[in-house]
């Protein structure tokens, strides 16, 4: 994993270990739905953001590699894990 990317995920999922933990806070207190909502959605959006990070890396490195290759399969693997993310994320968006 490239080290500048390596370094902004493994914060952002610090943060997201923050946001669960007070979200399971806000549940157990019973607190207002609308602000265990908002927290909830607050965590989806930095999962989101994790996940463009990971995606950033596995095409700077993986993906790049793979395309260089003069192996047909290789590129057709690269290919076919970013359309399995891309429909991944878009059926997890439409639902």
């Amino acid at each position: 994993m490239l080290q500048d990317l390596k370094k902004r995920a493994l914060h952002r999922s610090k943060i997201i270990e923050g946001q669960v933990r007070g979200l399971q806070k806000a549940i157990e207190a019973e607190d207002y739905c609308v602000d265990i909502i908002t927290q909830s959605l607050a965590i989806q959006k930095s999962l989101a953001s994790l996940n463009k990070l990971l995606v950033e890396n596995h095409l700077r490195t993986h993906v790049t590699h793979m395309m260089k290759s003069s192996d047909v399969e290789q590129n057709a693997k690269a290919i076919d894990e970013m359309l399995k993310v891309f429909e991944i994320s878009n059926i997890r968006q439409t639902k």
